[in-house]
């Protein structure tokens, strides 16, 4: 019978997953309502300390791949922003909360900073799925600010929440020298380990593609514990795990997208409807009024004022730093400390988890159905393109692949029609961009210097996906400033393909010069088969 009543759970949920993208509604909020429903109907769940455990296991998941999503190609532009905001953003936004609890609110000091420091950070799995679901692609790359920010800003909460527990404990650990080991071993541990197995991965195959993914949640637990056994962070370990692998190419990585994108999604729709469970209706209602205080006090005060604060430096538009302050809404994460302080040894006088979980669905309910709605309010909408590209996984997923090439001075393109391309193989134009501005290419459309072309096609080029090999050229790398007759080859590759920098698409010859972030694309070749010289 249970097994039943897990079937029918799973069913649900996924009707929500579908309702949610249509409506831009936080999965969160459906799955955490769909567990308060079979807790009304006499599913009883009172077990803390699994939820804890299932918890952590379901944070380590969304950390590793909200990292691996992440596109540091577009988020580096607005790296500094995001950092500051996930690591200071996340203490201002906690204490300012902690000194409303406290002096507003009449709760006990550590308490509200308690309380404040487990909610102090933004729900990567909540602002993504409106930015997808609804294809917010804001401009100025406040999407990218925000995806990096949400990803990266729960290591602080949980050091924040870790250390407030600490001293309502009593314990006698420096709080100074817990921050520091936090923080400072999270972050060696973390590049590491992204050091270490990028090298395993580059050198190493496999022996099928499926295994690519086991070996990848396999490094994530080692990588997680590994470091909290030495007193870090391991989230923060994870969400650099996730940077380093999710840019780098390499062979299986198109498995382990898919492969965590259904992991990840259960392992949400587990914990939320888990910890809607866990919520009794009668405490929900009791807390509601404290917990719809708080949340209109961080939307409407504790949030803008930190963003507006801390953005002073970096001179961001006006209507991108409200888009930036309403976009702070919190979930999973925010829920899963609460459980680990229900969990611990602190002695708290207020319903703790309630509050929280208060907090989180009103969040999720409000700003999530907001966002759209402003994106558009404050001109910060760019619909001429999409969100997705600010996520690794889209490229990896898609059927479509999309190369672009910035047409130079001496290019021969220069002054032809896009119907005299002569495109082969199935691509098409699928925009060109010239002077900041997108143009839609018809067949009289005619092509001039630095116009960058976005060429689209399938990427299914042969049956087993094993025969074309695709990467970038980095920094020092041993192909780097040779000629293509000078590199030793595989037996069995030929570079066929090489794409520069703002510049055409290279046909390679033995003397083509490799350069820094050059792509180049090479074929598994047949040497029974005979070639002929063009």
């Amino acid at each position: 019978m249970h097994y039943f009543i897990i079937g029918i759970i799973f069913i649900l949920a996924l009707f929500a997953i579908r309702f949610s993208n249509k409506h831009g509604i936080p999965a969160l909020l459906l799955f955490i309502v769909l567990g308060m429903a079979f807790g009304a109907l006499g599913l009883e769940f009172e077990d803390f300390e699994f939820a804890d455990s299932f918890a952590t296991i379901a944070l380590m998941a969304i950390m590793f791949y909200g990292g691996f999503g992440t596109s540091w190609k577009m988020a580096k532009p607005v790296a500094k922003e995001s950092i500051v905001l996930s690591s200071f953003g996340v203490v201002a936004t906690a204490l300012i909360t902690g000194l409303f609890c406290h002096y507003v609110l009449r709760f006990e000091l550590l308490e509200g900073m308690l309380i404040g420091s487990i909610v102090g950070s933004t729900d990567f799995a909540s602002v993504s799925n409106i930015l997808r679901s609804k294809n917010l692609n804001l401009k100025y790359n406040t999407a990218s600010l925000l995806e990096l920010e949400s990803g990266s800003n729960d290591p602080t909460a949980y050091t924040m929440t870790m250390v407030f527990l600490s001293v309502i404990i009593g314990s006698k650990v420096s709080i100074p020298i817990l921050i520091l080991s936090q923080v400072a071993i999270g972050s060696v541990m973390g590049f590491v380990f992204a050091f270490i197995i990028g090298k395993l991965l580059k050198s190493h195959r496999m022996g099928a593609d499926g295994l690519y993914a086991v070996f990848m949640a396999a490094t994530m637990l080692i990588t997680y514990d590994a470091t909290s056994i030495l007193g870090g962070n391991g989230y923060l370990a994870l969400y650099i795990l996730g940077i380093y692998l999710g840019n780098m190419e390499f062979r299986g990585k198109r498995d382990i997208v898919f492969f965590f994108d259904g992991f990840t999604e259960i392992m949400q729709i587990g914990l939320f409807f888990i910890l809607g469970l866990l919520s009794n209706l009668t405490n929900f209602v009791e807390v509601f009024p404290i917990a719809l205080a708080i949340m209109l006090f961080m939307t409407i005060v504790a949030r803008p004022v930190t963003v507006y604060g801390l953005m002073l430096p970096f001179r961001l538009k006006r209507n991108q730093l409200n888009m930036i302050s309403l976009a702070g809404i919190r979930g999973a994460a925010a829920i899963a400390f609460a459980i680990m302080a229900v969990n611990s040894d602190a002695v708290i006088s207020v319903d703790i988890y309630h509050i929280v979980f208060g907090i989180c669905v009103l969040s999720s309910l409000a700003q999530g159905y907001l966002m759209p709605l402003a994106a558009r309010r404050w001109d910060i909408l760019d619909p001429n393109d999409t969100v997705l590209k600010t996520f690794n996984y889209y490229q990896n997923k898609a059927e479509i692949g999309f190369l672009e090439t910035r047409i130079h001075p001496n290019s021969k393109l220069i002054g032809s029609q896009v119907k005299d391309l002569n495109l082969t193989f199935d691509l098409i134009v699928a925009k060109i961009e010239r002077d900041g501005k997108i143009i839609v290419p018809r067949g009289k459309t005619t092509i001039q210097e630095n116009d960058l072309i976005v060429l689209g096609g399938e990427t299914h080029y042969d049956e087993s996906g094993q025969d074309l090999i695709e990467f970038t050229i980095p920094r020092g790398h041993q192909w780097e400033n040779k000629c293509i007759k000078d590199l030793k080859l595989p037996h069995d590759r030929l570079i066929i393909m090489v794409q520069r920098k703002d510049s055409d698409i290279i046909v390679p010859i033995g003397d083509t010069l490799l350069l820094e972030d050059d792509k180049v694309i090479m074929i598994k070749v047949d040497h029974d088969l005979e070639f002929s010289s063009i």
